[in-house]
């Protein structure tokens, strides 16, 4: 929404591919874009900008900074406070929220139990699919480098690899893989790596019996036709971590999920926990194919 409505944009290495876009001819259609890029051939290839900054973006921001010293603009928290009114109208109207209030475990619920028995100390790495979106929008990141997930590359089977290597890098730290029980499948054979290693990665499936995304999108555009997505034949998780000399454990019920994440980050071994999670649940959120960023949906 700030985009849309936004006077000016200034866009720092970015390619304005349609994930950030959406419908080309309505983003930030009253912006002035500035677009600073090493690349020339990226300026303006999607998104028309007004000023292009060609360059490395360290020098083009310090130089950009001493401008700003250079004419500083008079009663700056005046001008500048209808805006950010505005965006905290829009937070406190459509806060990003979700209800936890029956016996099936809401996927943002685990996440968030993640992110508060850490303290937010530990280092992420997501699978891909709505996982990897949940564990962007509920583990409240505040720290720099702790978030490791192929973003839009789609890599499905990143996320227990790249564990590993940072709990190889980083011994002594809580490292975490958020999953999917899609995506775990595509490398889970990597448990023994970390198991041979004594890699005590910690492993959280939010185990849905479908492949989430695309499940999302049969069941909001297609009418609930559902082909290729439905994973009800799957391997019991926690038998499976016990075959490769891990912990296994599982979850069923909201009340169930924080007896787990502690058992699970106090043991000293690589441990998969199996949280069963309400199947059909969707990521909001979301911008239908075709549309405008401000015509999201909700709910």
């Amino acid at each position: 929404m700030a985009m849309g409505s936004t006077d000016l944009l200034i866009a720092i290495g970015a390619r304005f591919d349609d994930r950030v876009t959406g419908k080309l001819d309505e983003f930030a259609p009253s912006a002035k874009i500035i677009h600073i890029d090493i690349d020339p051939t990226s300026i303006s290839k999607n998104v028309k900008v007004d000023i292009p900054i060609v360059g490395d973006c360290k020098d083009a921001l310090k130089k950009l900074l001493q401008l700003v010293k250079e004419s500083p603009i008079d009663d700056l928290e005046k001008v500048r406070k209808p805006w950010l009114d505005q965006i905290r109208k829009w937070k406190e109207t459509y806060p990003l929220a979700y209800e936890q209030k029956d016996d099936l475990i809401k996927p943002q619920y685990v996440v968030e139990k993640l992110y508060e028995l850490s303290e937010g100390k530990a280092i992420i790495a997501t699978e891909v699919g709505q996982n990897q979106m949940w564990a962007a929008q509920y583990y409240h990141f505040a720290r720099p480098r702790t978030l490791l997930t192929s973003g839009g590359l789609g890599t499905m089977g990143y996320g227990l690899p790249a564990a590993i290597g940072a709990q190889a890098a980083f011994p002594d730290r809580l490292v975490i893989d958020v999953a999917g029980d899609g995506s775990i499948q595509m490398c889970i054979q990597e448990m023994i790596t970390a198991v041979e290693n004594n890699l005590p990665v910690k492993v959280a499936i939010l185990n849905n019996q479908y492949l989430g995304m695309v499940r999302q999108w049969q069941q909001l555009f297609y009418e609930k036709s559902y082909c290729a997505t439905c994973l009800k034949i799957a391997p019991d998780f926690v038998k499976l971590a016990e075959a490769y000399g891990a912990l296994g454990l599982r979850a069923h019920k909201p009340d169930e999920v924080e007896a787990v994440i502690r058992e699970g980050f106090a043991s000293p071994k690589p441990v998969i926990m199996d949280f069963v999670v309400n199947p059909e649940e969707c990521v909001y959120p979301m911008v239908p194919a075709g549309a405008a960023m401000t015509e999201m949906l909700l709910a």
